[in-house]
């Protein structure tokens, strides 16, 4: 069984359709099948080729990314990659396109790509060869973006929520990857207003574009949701987005008011913003009275940030594998046996909701 995962690439740029298909094609596991300058030759090449991954432009001739998206999604579903520019309009773009069905994005920068920086050509390849060998993934992410998740049963959900103490929480923590944006507007919406504590997001986005997020949730949502902000008090019922390119912390200042800091230190993280970093931050701040919760994502930041929050006595919930766009980051909250409760993305909102 070949195992090589077949590539198609849309950019209205000869250039960038050059050097992509270039990067891709320095892996012996990937092959690109075919190239296309517009959306309405993607689509004709999505359904003629039938790939296993698409990397698709936002902003190209005759047909843009996103209409080509919505055509590819609804005709022949197939994870699709966008190439975002790195403007506050691509930004915008891409959070509607991880709406549409795409799988994740990988921000564009012409002359970034044109050093054939190292960091890009594996995010980019390491992407394509995760999404290209998920099979079950379009079908996963399709039900995810028309229903959320099917509901547990009323019993299994409040046996779920019982695992949660009521009225004891101060903050939320809520960490998340690939998949976020689609998975955080399935749960943050449907937050009640009432909850009095509140919430903070990591969600691993450049910068512009994690205000494009908080902006969108914003339109949806109960709760005030923004992009956090260096010295701003923190209120209840807000939920603060870290912006991309800082970390988040949370602090106590000498009159004993909490307030934000964003920060580059440390600059030694894997991500920045990081997970751990915040969370290991809120609980400093709110102790074991944080519930801490790790959604979809690629790898394992977060891991040593609820590895602190369970050894201060604080709970925490990590989204199922079944649910997952990636199984990756609440998979090692759950291998480490830090989860007490793990659960469909659905459920999640009514766990929470259930606690306040």
């Amino acid at each position: 069984m070949d195992s090589t995962v077949k590539v198609l690439v849309v950019d209205d740029s000869a250039f960038m359709r050059k050097s992509i298909s270039f990067m891709l094609g320095s892996s012996d596991e990937i092959e690109v099948i075919g190239t296309a300058c517009d959306g309405e030759e993607g689509c004709s090449l999505a359904k003629k080729l039938s790939p296993d991954v698409i990397t698709m432009d936002v902003e190209m001739p005759k047909m843009d990314g996103l209409s080509a998206l919505r055509r590819i999604m609804k005709d022949s579903p197939t994870s699709v990659i966008m190439v975002s520019s790195l403007t506050t309009e691509g930004a915008e773009a891409t959070v509607k396109a991880l709406e549409y069905g795409a799988v994740d994005f990988i921000p564009k920068d012409h002359s970034y790509v044109n050093t054939g920086t190292v960091n890009f050509r594996e995010e980019l390849i390491g992407k394509v060869k995760e999404f290209g060998r998920q099979k079950s993934l379009m079908s996963r992410l399709m039900r995810i973006r028309r229903n959320g998740i099917q509901k547990y049963a009323a019993v299994e959900k409040q046996a779920q929520a019982s695992k949660l103490p009521g009225n004891y929480f101060k903050a939320i923590a809520i960490g998340v990857s690939t998949g976020g944006p689609l998975s955080l507007q399935k749960v943050i919406p449907l937050i009640k207003s009432t909850i009095n504590c509140p919430v903070f997001i990591v969600q691993h986005m450049p910068p512009k574009f994690t205000k494009s997020l908080a902006d969108r949730l914003n339109d949806l949502s109960n709760l005030n949701v923004k992009e956090a902000e260096n010295g701003e008090i923190i209120q209840k019922n807000t939920v603060y987005i870290a912006p991309g390119g800082f970390h988040l912390k949370t602090k106590k200042n000498t009159g004993g008011n909490l307030y934000l800091s964003i920060t580059e230190e440390p600059k030694t993280t894997l991500h920045r913003p990081s997970v751990d970093v915040m969370i290991k931050s809120v609980v400093d701040i709110y102790g074991k009275n944080t519930l801490g919760i790790i959604m979809t994502g690629m790898g394992k930041d977060g891991l040593e940030g609820i590895k602190k929050l369970k050894n201060s006595g604080g709970y925490c919930i990590a989204q199922d594998e079944d649910t997952c766009v990636v199984y990756g980051m609440p998979k090692a909250i759950v291998d480490a046996g830090y989860a007490d409760i793990i659960t469909p993305l659905e459920n999640i909102q009514e766990i929470i909701n259930g606690a306040f």
